[in-house]
C-alpha cells in the first residue's frame, strides 16, 4: 500500500486531524449520559486527559489542581522543579528574556544538576492533597529516579523519549531494558513516544501499562523541523492502537494508548478519541489556564538541549481558569475551552456511549472540513492575527 514518490519507492500517505471528520451516528445520546471515564492499568480516571510533563505546564500546584478535577498531571522529574528549590523565580526568567536568547538561556538554566531530595519533596506535596501523582525521566534516569518516586509515593511512572523503541542500541552505555525495569516498578510504567504498529507491539510486550503517541506534534516542539521524522497524529494513533487490539487478544491484557500532542482544539481531542486513543496528553490548552506555572508561555521539553534543541518557547497567553478550560462556560469560540463538554457533546452526537465506542465510530477523509463555507470566519481570524485591515474610505 502507498503512493510512488520516485522509481522503485513507496510511500504511505497518512493523516492528521485536519484531514479528517466525525460522521454523525444512525441515533443520538443525551451528552450529559455519556461515559467518559478510563484507565490506565489500576489507575481509574473520571476524564480521559493527562497534562503534558512540560514545566510551562504543570507543577505540583498544577498538579494538585488538575488532580481535584479528575485527570492526571505528569511533573517532569527532569524540569525546574527538581533542579531548583525556587523554581518560580526561574520562569520569571524564561518568560522574560527576549526573543532571540530564550533558547540560549534555557539550556543554562537547565545546566543545574538534579537535586534527588526535590524528587521526593514534590510528590510528597502533591500527594498531600490526596491526588494521583504522575512523573515522567527520560530511560536513561529510569532506573536512578524510579524507585525514588515510587517510595515518594508516586501513583504512575513515565518513560519518556522524542523516540521510545524496546530495543535501543548504544555501545557509549547501557540502554534502559524497559521489560526488567517494568518488573522491578510495583506502580504502572508509561513508556513513549512512538508512532508505529511494530514498536508499539514491542513496548507493550516490555509490560508498561500505556504508550504515549506522537513524535513531533506538539506546539512548542520543532522535533519534526529539526530531525525531519513524525507520522501524523490520526494514523499513528490508529496503528497504534490496532498493536493494542492485536496484544489485547493475544495476551488479555489492556494496555491504553494517549495521544500526545497536536490538538489544538476540542475538536482535535474528539478526532483522537475517534482514531482508538484511551486517553489524550496534552500541553498548550492547560498553558492558558490561570493555574499554569508558565504564564501563557510554553517551551518544549527538548528545548533544553545543550547540542540540538528540538523545542522552542511559544506565547499562547491565559484565556481562564482551568475550570472553563476543562468544564466551562467557555468564554471563547475558537474550541479551547469546555474540552469535557465538547468531548461529551461530540460523543452524543456520533451515538458513542462510551470510549470505547467513541474508537469504533466512522471516520470520513474531509481536508476541506475546515474550510468549507468558512470564508467570514477565516476573514475574521485573519483580522484578528493583523494579517488583514479594514481601512475606512
Amino acid at each position: 500500500m502507498g503512493m510512488w514518490i520516485g522509481i522503485n519507492r513507496k510511500a504511505r500517505v497518512c493523516y492528521g486531524f485536519d484531514d479528517i471528520s466525525l460522521v454523525p451516528g444512525k441515533f443520538t445520546i443525551n451528552p450529559e449520559e455519556v461515559d467518559i471515564s478510563t484507565s490506565i492499568g489500576p489507575i481509574k480516571l473520571s476524564i480521559p486527559i493527562l497534562s503534558a510533563a512540560m514545566d510551562g505546564v504543570t507543577d505540583t500546584k498544577f498538579s494538585i489542581a488538575f488532580g481535584k478535577m479528575g485527570g492526571l498531571a505528569i511533573l517532569n522529574l527532569m524540569g525546574i522543579y527538581t533542579r531548583y528549590q525556587d523554581p518560580y523565580s526561574i520562569i520569571e526568567k524564561i518568560i522574560s528574556s527576549p526573543e532571540e536568547k530564550a533558547t540560549s538561556i534555557i539550556q543554562d538554566i537547565y545546566k543545574e544538576p538534579i537535586k534527588e531530595r526535590l524528587i521526593g519533596e514534590r510528590i510528597e506535596e502533591i500527594k498531600k492533597e490526596k491526588v494521583l501523582c504522575g512523573v515522567s525521566c527520560i530511560p536513561q534516569f529510569a532506573e536512578k529516579f524510579g524507585p525514588i518516586a515510587q517510595e515518594a509515593g508516586a501513583d504512575i511512572f513515565v518513560v519518556q523519549s522524542t523516540v521510545t523503541t524496546a530495543r535501543h542500541l548504544s555501545t557509549k552505555y547501557k540502554p534502559l531494558n524497559l521489560a526488567d525495569f517494568c518488573k522491578s516498578m510495583k506502580i504502572p510504567v508509561i513508556a513513549g513516544n512512538c508512532v508505529t504498529y511494530d514498536v508499539a507491539l514491542e513496548l507493550m510486550e516490555c509490560g508498561v501499562s500505556a504508550i504515549l503517541v506522537g513524535i513531533g506534534p506538539g506546539a512548542a516542539c520543532t522535533t519534526r523541523e529539526v530531525l525531519g521524522i513524525g507520522i501524523p497524529q490520526v494514523t499513528a494513533t490508529c496503528d497504534c492502537a490496532w498493536a493494542r487490539d492485536v496484544y489485547y487478544r493475544k495476551t488479555g491484557r489492556y494496555v491504553s494508548v494517549i495521544t500526545d500532542g497536536g490538538m489544538v482544539t476540542s475538536g482535535d481531542i474528539c478526532k483522537a478519541f475517534a482514531s482508538g486513543a484511551d486517553a489524550v496528553m496534552i500541553g498548550s490548552a492547560f498553558v492558558r489556564a490561570k493555574e499554569s506555572p508558565g504564564k501563557g508561555y510554553h517551551w518544549g521539553m527538548a528545548t533544553s538541549d545543550e547540542n540540538l534543541p528540538r523545542g522552542t518557547r511559544i506565547y499562547l497567553g491565559v484565556s481562564g481558569t482551568l475550570k472553563e478550560i476543562l468544564f466551562g462556560p467557555a468564554r471563547v469560540d475558537d474550541g479551547s475551552q469546555n474540552l469535557i463538554g465538547a468531548l461529551k457533546l461530540s460523543m452524543g452526537c456520533v451515538g458513542a456511549r462510551n470510549i470505547k465506542e467513541m474508537q469504533m465510530i466512522e471516520i470520513a477523509i474531509a481536508p476541506s472540513v475546515k474550510t468549507e463555507g468558512k470564508i467570514y470566519q477565516s476573514a475574521k481570524k485573519a483580522m484578528r492575527s493583523g494579517q488583514w485591515t479594514i481601512k475606512s474610505t
